[in-house]
């Protein structure tokens, strides 16, 4: 099985911390030199000095908000003007929970932004490389809630579902230059986000941690919240030569919680 990513330039986003982080660890592990994008210059100067450790590869970082994609789209393509980028993962961390019927048009907006504009302004500026390259990845860090929307999470399940329609359309377009695009739809998973969920329920509910946390994970078979890395190890296999048939797919690893195929 080809896992070999020697060679290949990697554009990570939201990788500061959570599954962003992880997969721009198995992307490195795997050979990428991998370009880290966040808003913390800090947490990523950090980070990329612990990855560099590897002789032979050359890590870096972007600091970008992106609720400024005008701001992202000028970085992005200074750092396409150097090299191409072979694989990219669209990675940002979600909306603020809530009913739908509670959302303001704002947050809406603000949401569409940041997850189906910037995923889109990235794609189109990395897809030139990729063509000349005659090798892409993207790969979509989104949500199960594009099979089946998630109670309190009413902007998000929204904007997720145009994401993962956008990347299918996506996925059609660019595969005839061999480009890949597929979506990863993590489950619960152990970061900041979890947990600020898990806070939210035990304050509501009356309820304590511990047992907002074995209700969340008695609906899921393997009865456990992934960990970070297990998510990244999936994101970067996509990445690899291995999985180069697969694309178009929106793949859940979730422990076996969505009770549809």
């Amino acid at each position: 099985m080809n896992l070999d990513l020697k060679g290949k330039n990697a554009l990570v986003c939201g990788s500061s911390k959570g599954i962003g982080k992880a997969a721009a660890f198995e992307l490195a592990k795997l050979g990428a030199n991998v370009t880290l994008v966040a808003r913390s210059a800090n947490a990523m100067a950090a980070i990329t000095k612990e990855m560099s450790r590897v002789a032979g590869q050359h890590h870096d970082f972007l600091a970008a908000d992106f609720t400024n994609p005008a701001d992202l789209k000028k970085k992005v393509r200074g750092l396409t003007a150097t090299k191409p980028i072979h694989i990219l993962v669209n990675n940002t961390g979600g909306p603020p929970g809530g009913p739908i019927t509670e959302a303001a048009e704002e947050e809406f907006l603000e949401a569409y932004t940041k997850h189906l504009i910037c995923n889109h302004l990235l794609a189109k500026a990395v897809l030139p490389g990729m063509r000349r390259e005659q090798y892409g990845r993207i790969i979509n860090v989104i949500s199960t809630s594009v099979k089946a929307p998630l109670p309190g999470l009413g902007v998000s399940n929204t904007v997720r579902g145009a994401v993962a329609n956008w990347a299918k359309t996506l996925a059609n377009e660019v595969g005839p230059d061999g480009i890949t695009v597929n979506n990863v739809l993590p489950g619960a998973t152990s970061t900041d986000r979890l947990q600020s969920i898990i806070d939210k329920k035990a304050e509501s509910s009356g309820k304590s941690q511990e047992e907002v946390v074995q209700a969340m994970q008695s609906n899921i078979p393997l009865r456990r919240f992934a960990e970070p890395e297990e998510i990244g190890a999936t994101i970067a296999f996509l990445a690899t030569p291995a999985a180069a048939y697969i694309t178009g797919v929106a793949l859940a690893v979730d422990g076996g919680r969505l009770k549809n195929m």
